[in-house]
């Protein structure tokens, strides 16, 4: 028997122009509004400043965003987290990209070196190792690749102490063949969950500053450091305001989500799921067609769009969430939409976006980048 695709696994270009109430649910929207204005919002903060912009992929893994970020202006590049990012994003046509992660193995190694051929590649490091495995898969290939010393400025995560440490792995960057010492890399992430506008602001800089520290250590001792690159969206206006702060990473400002919008007020929510309720008593409760395989649960349950009296009671199944209905009782059949509470792991659960203004379907944009880990 001939083997049947899913009758929504193609572009679905055949809704372009029509009502945004024909696309079959659960289904990833974009706000195409809200969107521009969140694109213009960030790249005007950047204009006649020192730092720059070099907006994260991870958050909605779509080339087409990811080029209308770089068209927007006020960006040097695009940052992701993944190789295979890297590699759909280089393929999609842009030719500057920070893997803002460490690569090991033998493997992907090889695939760098590849890669570093079709575009201005930078990768982060945080150990001699991986310098001397970098430059080893590099030779002979003509090929060079930007390092970065990522510096744990308290997420305690991946990257090294400030300080002496830092500059210890800048040297041996900067002797290793096929490698190219840019700079350092820093994420005071740990200070975005903060929800005072000025205890955030009071503990970014003072993170921060253990960066533009290490910076002016290793420029002391005689390297030269051109690139400062970190901060994200919760902290792009007090990064990007730092002396010695050249690129941040904000990612999250472009489509936004539910708990991003309780700390950016500024920036418009673009992006939702649309759902379909399946089930119904006709009063206090109602089930829609979507659960943790379409909507990012990792931050917490989404919210109703344009229903505050209802909440989401029951969120764990695979397939399912249930509602309590608080406000006009939900029938079956109603379409409802869902701002999810992060939208980096609700774009990685989807295969496209339906770019919608005035509730009609303006495209259909592929999620490239969904799925992509390794």
């Amino acid at each position: 028997m001939e083997k049947q695709e899913c009758p929504v696994a193609g572009r679905m270009t055949d809704l372009v122009g029509k009502s945004a109430s024909l696309i079959p649910t659960p289904a990833l929207i974009v706000e195409t509004e809200a969107l521009e204005h969140n694109l213009r919002l960030m790249s005007g903060f950047f204009a006649r400043r020192h730092a720059k912009l070099r907006p994260h992929f991870k958050s909605h893994k779509c080339v087409t965003i990811a080029k209308r970020q770089l068209e927007s202006g006020n960006a040097v590049g695009i940052t992701c987290a993944k190789l295979s990012e890297a590699e759909v994003l280089a393929a999609g046509g842009i030719r500057d990209i920070l893997i803002a992660n460490q690569i090991v193995g033998q493997d992907k190694l090889e695939r760098v070196a590849e890669l570093a051929r079709q575009c201005r590649l930078t990768v982060a490091v945080d150990d001699e190792s991986q310098v001397r495995q970098l430059s080893a898969a590099l030779a002979g290939t003509g090929a060079t690749v930007g390092v970065l010393v990522e510096v744990d400025v308290g997420l305690a995560r991946c990257g090294v102490p400030p300080g002496e440490r830092a500059l210890q792995i800048a040297r041996a960057a900067t002797i290793a063949a096929g490698v190219d010492f840019l700079g350092i890399q820093a994420y005071e992430g740990h200070c975005i969950t903060v929800l005072d506008p000025e205890d955030r602001r009071r503990q970014v800089l003072a993170s921060m500053q253990k960066a533009v520290d290490t910076r002016r250590l290793i420029e002391a001792s005689g390297l030269p450091v051109r690139v400062l690159s970190g901060g994200g969206t919760g902290s792009y206006d007090m990064t990007g305001l730092m002396d010695g702060v050249d690129e941040v990473q904000a990612g999250s400002y472009a489509l936004m989500d539910h708990y991003y919008a309780q700390r950016r007020p500024e920036f418009a929510p673009a992006l939702s799921v649309i759902t379909t309720v399946i089930s119904s008593n006709g009063s206090d409760h109602a089930v829609l067609d979507v659960g943790v395989k379409g909507v990012g649960a990792d931050l917490g349950p989404p919210v109703l769009a344009d229903r505050p009296e209802d909440v989401i009671s029951r969120f764990e199944s695979e397939e399912h969430a249930s509602v309590r209905v608080g406000g006009r009782p939900l029938k079956v059949g109603d379409r409802v939409r869902l701002v999810p509470s992060h939208g980096c792991t609700t774009c990685n659960l989807h295969r496209r976006l339906f770019a919608v203004r005035d509730g009609i379907v303006e495209d259909v944009w592929a999620i490239e980048g969904s799925g992509c880990l390794e």
